[in-house]
């Protein structure tokens, strides 16, 4: 009894975890490694013509695949060349109508990683970002992968500037548990629990041995049938609003790579100054006058409400924050100048129902709150269907 039971254990939840965790481990990285590339130059003709290599941001329109993996693409001012070998490519879905309302959807898929050979099933034109190492490669500069240095390689269509907070918001997968590993851990654990069953078939004394394994191949199953599937419909919705606190606590934090240390102000790679204006409670219709400038949310205006903080001084109830390119200072003014849109598309634009930092501290902690409480209830469902299973395999082994 104890092998099945530790031979169920490891392969219908061990493996399984396994995946989940380097899936995790795999969007973070993804997510992590497009931030960092926002603190570098986009690269033009001006940058090129230095001739000197780095680490850079480019976007151009996809112009035709040469060689085995050799990218070349095409902005207004300069044609450059990508080396797909070694380089992670994806594809990324961004809504053409209604966009900065609709990139605070949770439930769209992640970006789908392809090969370089299905590239060439793409559109020409297609809009392409590339970021990373800037080096000679024969006889010009070409973007190309090394081990210390990934490219990282993103198809997508939409406006440019919703592609951070889209890339930000979409690299994270809904359902971890379901991987790449999980079809094999199902699959063998089933086949381990039959073959005991086989081995033991031939012998009456191990009746409740065959029974017992036969059950464990239904395991799996056991979330999905009654009683216990209540329990997991709430795990499914808990463990949904937990993703969407993750997303919100990532966009609230878009602002803060460029201030990092709590600066004010800092100077973007194009020379732009860039920086945040409080706008404090006292300011009455000031949610207006962002509408009437068109100025965009960096996170839906109800997500710092519910999180239900009480302030102390500047809080998601307590003002708003706008981040943007800076005019200058705006002394003796009874308001600050708003920032405006800035030039470098990657530089995140937009208000804040609050102190990010906060907002970010406080997302985190509801999203482990909800995910500890949505594991609870999927294993009290669990354990509640194998308390009957275990009723009726007595029955039949008494």
């Amino acid at each position: 009894m104890l092998v099945i039971a530790l031979l169920a254990f490891f392969w219908y939840c061990l493996v399984p975890a396994g995946g989940a965790f380097a899936v995790r481990r795999r969007w973070r990285r993804f997510r992590r490694r497009f931030d960092d590339l926002r603190l570098y130059p986009m690269l033009n003709y001006a940058w090129y013509s230095q001739g000197s290599g780095g680490i850079f941001r480019y976007i151009g329109g996809f112009e035709s695949l040469t060689g085995r993996h050799t990218l070349w693409l095409r902005s207004e001012d300069l044609t450059i060349p990508v080396v797909l070998s070694g380089a992670d490519a994806y594809v990324l879905s961004i809504p053409e109508k209604d966009a900065f309302a609709n990139y605070f959807d949770p439930l769209k898929e992640a970006p789908v990683k392809i090969r370089w050979h299905e590239i060439r099933a793409l559109a020409e034109g297609a809009k392409v970002f590339v970021g990373g190492l800037l080096r000679e490669q024969e006889n010009r500069l070409t973007f190309a992968a090394q081990k210390d240095n990934p490219l990282l390689v993103i198809f997508y269509n939409g406006p440019d500037r919703l592609l951070t907070p889209q890339a930000i918001r979409a690299g994270r997968r809904g359902n971890e548990y379901w991987n790449t590993l999980t079809p094999y851990g199902l699959i063998l654990g089933a086949f381990s629990q039959i073959l005991i069953a086989l081995f033991y078939l031939q012998r009456p004394a191990y009746r409740s041995t065959v029974i017992c394994a036969l059950a464990a191949v239904c395991v799996p199953l056991l979330p999905m049938i009654p009683p216990g599937f209540l329990l997991t419909l709430l795990y499914r919705r808990l463990w949904q609003q937990a993703r969407v606190y993750r997303i919100y606590r990532d966009l609230a934090r878009l602002p803060l790579k460029h201030l990092a240390g709590n600066k004010e102000r800092t100077v973007l790679p194009n020379g732009e100054v860039y920086g945040r204006v409080y706008i404090p409670p006292a300011v009455l219709g000031f949610r207006q006058v962002l509408e009437d400038h068109a100025v965009p949310l960096v996170l839906p205006e109800n997500a710092a409400g519910r999180l239900r903080i009480r302030h102390r001084g500047r809080g998601p109830s307590g003002g708003w924050y706008l981040y943007g390119a800076l005019n200058g200072p705006a002394r003796g003014e009874a308001q600050p100048a708003l920032p405006r849109a800035p030039a470098d598309l990657f530089a995140t634009y937009g208000a804040v129902p609050g102190n990010p930092e906060q907002l970010a501290r406080r997302f985190t902690l509801r999203a482990y709150l909800l995910e500890g409480l949505a594991l609870t209830l999927l294993l009290a469902g669990i354990g509640i269907n194998l308390f009957f299973m275990g009723t009726i395999l007595l029955l039949f082994t008494a």
